[in-house]
């Protein structure tokens, strides 16, 4: 647990000192796997759940709240990078607020919503899965949760391909990058269960490919609220 709680924070503390660079190349369009594929991927698999209003944890800059909210829906953004806040509330009238994950809980926002949504956002270890048990109460019913990460398979390499933490790296994102932030690696299988574990009894999946080599860019996991929750 301990080792988990430090890498969690120099997670924190890697996209603190990276907030500037992050927010000039997400504008800028550079990170071609977004602009090619996962972008409209994520978009589409939250506005196929016809929400109302949406949580996007983990907002960063805030384009895909501006996205949702140019589809007529409404969007709380949380991150806890003040300087990615910053930027979010500069380029949108959206509702934005500086939370870390810990502090995200019913009471933080005095309402629920339609939607919550984690696309690209959750690196951490032990603090992604204390997360992931709190948003089932966010969430209205028949509420659904939509996360984008790196798919599992892809991402492992030549690495064991089993749960565990990695080290970072920001190769092909350009030198205004540095300290990378160490991320924490989970199986298909283990990604599924936890869903189910926090409450999400329903779990579908998506696998958005690379246009390039036809392989797996993205996991998108679709998971609605258990009925008794």
């Amino acid at each position: 647990m301990k080792g988990s709680l430090l890498n969690d924070a120099l997670i924190l503390e890697s996209w603190r000192e990276n907030a500037a660079p992050w927010i000039d190349i997400v504008r800028a369009g550079g990170i071609a796997s977004r602009q090619q594929v996962t972008d409209d991927a994520i978009v589409e698999a939250v506005c196929g759940l016809s929400p109302r209003d949406v949580l996007d944890i983990g907002c960063g800059e805030g384009w895909l709240a501006r996205a949702l909210d140019a589809r007529g829906i409404r969007v709380v953004g949380v991150d806890a990078v003040p300087e990615l806040i910053e930027a979010a509330r500069g380029a949108s009238a959206g509702d934005f607020r500086t939370l870390a994950y810990e502090e995200i809980t019913a009471e933080s926002f005095g309402l629920a919503f339609d939607a919550a949504v984690c696309n690209f956002s959750l690196l951490g270890g032990s603090v992604v899965d204390d997360l992931l048990r709190a948003v089932p109460s966010l969430l209205n019913e028949g509420g659904a949760l939509v996360v984008q990460t790196l798919h599992p398979v892809t991402a492992c390499g030549e690495r064991p391909y089993r749960d565990g933490w990695r080290a970072g790296s920001w190769r092909g994102f350009g030198p205004q990058f540095s300290n990378p932030p160490p991320w924490y690696f989970r199986t298909l299988a283990r990604w599924l269960q936890l869903l189910r574990d926090c409450g999400f009894g329903h779990v579908t999946l998506r696998e958005p490919l690379d246009p390039i080599s036809n392989l797996p860019i993205s996991a998108i996991f679709i998971a609605r609220r258990s009925p008794l929750d």
